[in-house]
């Protein structure tokens, strides 16, 4: 039997804020922003000051990252933009390794939609994942996770109708 096996999954998350669809996209846009919600005490960054090795939000540009965990691996994230449509969509794809290992890739798509109470996010990602190396349902926590903070983070700033 070989090791080498690979793991489809797709999962979709919905998270809606009081922020509108431009304050939410900008949130994806801005690597000081983005920091601010990304950051997980969990983590360690192990690029320079900023957390970014590359961060170029444009259709062909890159984001580039790592991270280690306190006494595991170190991760590198490698993301490719495809299709950025202003405040409405953004189509990436991204690769991620462990300690040097390629564990995933994936392709993602976050849609901005305009609603009475703010703006609903809808995050689909398809992901090929490698050889047992990271865990479907793992990931699906982390980026259920990182998505909540997004919402705490816009909420903390945006106002409400009862403000």
């Amino acid at each position: 039997m070989s090791d080498h096996f690979v793991t489809h999954v797709t999962f979709t998350i919905r998270r809606t804020t009081p922020a509108s669809p431009a304050q939410v996209f900008a949130a994806f846009a801005d690597p000081r922003v983005k920091l601010q919600w990304q950051s997980s005490p969990d983590t360690l960054a192990v690029d320079d000051a900023e957390g970014y090795l590359e961060f170029d939000f444009r259709v062909g540009g890159h984001e580039r990252f790592g991270f280690s965990m306190p006494n595991g691996p170190t991760f590198s994230y490698d993301a490719e933009y495809f299709d950025i449509v202003l405040d409405q969509r953004i189509v990436y794809r991204y690769t991620m390794h462990a300690d040097g290992k390629p564990d995933s890739i994936s392709l993602v798509t976050i849609e901005f939609v305009q609603t009475a109470a703010g703006t609903t996010l809808t995050y689909t990602e398809q992901g090929a994942f490698l050889d047992g190396i990271d865990d479907p349902a793992l990931r699906e926590e982390g980026t259920t996770d990182l998505l909540d903070n997004l919402v705490r983070y816009l909420s903390s700033y945006t106002p409400t109708s009862s403000s």
